[in-house]
């Protein structure tokens, strides 16, 4: 790690530092200018009453004794709401020795030598004696005005301002953190292996930048595996075919029967097994459209098929039901679902069901049924069932239910295995109607 590496600009902590930092400067301009603007420690201008009463101690404290006399009568009649007098030595009732916080700002108003007092309040107003510098006590009625220094405090600024501050300094830094982790998981919510899913933006912090590199990375190098994988089973597959045929050749001329129809037998299940491989590990880039498709009439004509080949195969449903959907991935699915019903059940049923936006395809069958330990475990590739559904190794090769899960996951929907009383089993896809289909290569992986 470099030194001092935290503080680089162009990462999540050094923007970070960098806005607590510009945060703290922009609270003490604040506070500083709050400051001298109003000052605690300067003469303020009283209320208007109060401003009248120290003008007035002001005016007496400056005169002689003898002319006190007429110049409180003069007050009197020039600010009769002040109710200005003279108090006799001993007559004033002190309801506060100490100066509270108003008294304080007549005293600075007035300067050494005077004094305030709390005399006992009337209604609405206060009483304020001032001690002249000779000893002499005058009182007058100061009503209660407002006191917008509350608001105008430089705690109170501070306080407003350093949360001002937090807040801008979390919505930015949960921006920068949530905004780039949602189109993470969108992406992979998308993530597909034919090319068309857009890869993350690289931008924004840093960290940012390099984690979504690394994702595009990734990307790149899973969908390079899962192609040359794909490559890699085609020219097995298409190699494996030319021994299989000439084998097929060379054992029609075996002279056993017996002998030969089992290597036959032998050399079907090696084909099925190839083609059934490459049809869950296809090309991705061969995606089928998605189309209007009328589902009904596709199980309708899936039942007939399979009743032409001997099977009891029904149908129950609507007679009419449209959906967007692909439609040979649909047919595909659906088939592998009635080829395994009818290979361990007499009889098969599938059913419809449209309500809503979604739709419900339930393929049941009478046979013995899957356990419910193994029921997850059965939609994976390659997994067979217990005994109870597995005849001998020629019945399949555990990848009809994948394949038909990896056909319902890539229209958007589901597969799950469900009991069926008094016994049997239903296998359910379960298919959004309107919604648009993630694509197939999602689950291809």
């Amino acid at each position: 790690m470099k030194p001092f590496g935290f503080f680089h600009l162009k990462g999540i902590g050094g923007q970070i530092a960098v806005l607590v930092l510009a945060s703290t400067v922009a609270l003490h301009l604040v506070v500083t200018t709050a400051f001298l603007m109003i000052r605690p420690d300067r003469p303020e201008t009283p209320p208007d009453g109060a401003h009248q009463l120290t003008d007035a101690a002001l005016l007496l404290g400056s005169a002689r004794p003898e002319e006190r006399p007429r110049l409180i009568a003069d007050l009197a009649r020039a600010f009769p709401r002040l109710d200005i007098e003279t108090l006799a030595p001993g007559t004033a009732v002190v309801v506060e020795d100490n100066e509270s916080l108003h008294l304080r700002g007549l005293h600075r108003h007035l300067g050494r030598g005077y004094k305030m007092v709390q005399l006992a309040p009337g209604g609405d107003a206060h009483r304020i004696g001032v001690e002249l510098p000779d000893g002499t006590m005058i009182a007058g009625h100061v009503e209660n005005g407002p006191h917008p220094w509350l608001w105008g405090a430089p705690w109170l600024i501070t306080l407003m301002t350093a949360f001002i501050c937090i807040t801008v300094l979390g919505l930015w830094a949960a921006r920068a953190l949530a905004a780039p982790l949602s189109a993470f998981a969108e992406t992979a919510e998308n993530f597909s292996l034919d090319g068309t899913a857009e890869p993350l933006p690289e931008r924004g912090p840093e960290e940012i930048r390099l984690v979504a590199r690394a994702l595009n990375r990734m990307h790149e190098r899973i969908a390079r595996l899962m192609s040359d994988r794909t490559k890699m089973l085609a020219a097995i597959s298409h190699d494996l075919r030319t021994p299989i045929t000439r084998l097929r050749l060379r054992a029609e001329f075996i002279e056993d029967e017996g002998n030969r129809k089992r290597m036959l037998v032998d050399l079907d299940q090696m084909r099925s097994m190839l083609e059934s491989v490459l049809s869950l590990l296809r090309n991705d880039r061969k995606i089928e459209a998605v189309t209007l498709v009328d589902i009904a009439s596709t199980l309708q004509l899936i039942a007939d098929q399979f009743g032409d080949m001997g099977h009891v195969v029904h149908y129950d449903g609507p007679a009419s039901a449209t959906a967007a959907a692909r439609p040979d991935d649909l047919h595909r699915g659906v088939t592998n679902l009635v080829e395994n019903a009818v290979r361990f059940g007499a009889e098969v049923t599938i059913r419809l069901d449209v309500s809503g936006t979604s739709l419900v395809i339930d393929v049941e069958d009478d046979g013995p049924g899957i356990s419910d330990a193994r029921k997850q475990e059965m939609l994976e590739p390659f997994v067979r069932g217990d005994d109870a559904r597995t005849m001998d190794d020629s019945t399949g090769f555990g990848l009809g239910l994948s394949i038909a899960r990896a056909i319902s996951l890539a229209h958007g929907g589901e597969l799950s295995l469900h009991d069926r009383q008094p016994h049997g089993l239903i296998v359910r896809m379960q298919l959004p109607i309107w919604q648009q289909p993630r694509l197939a290569a999602q689950v291809a992986a």
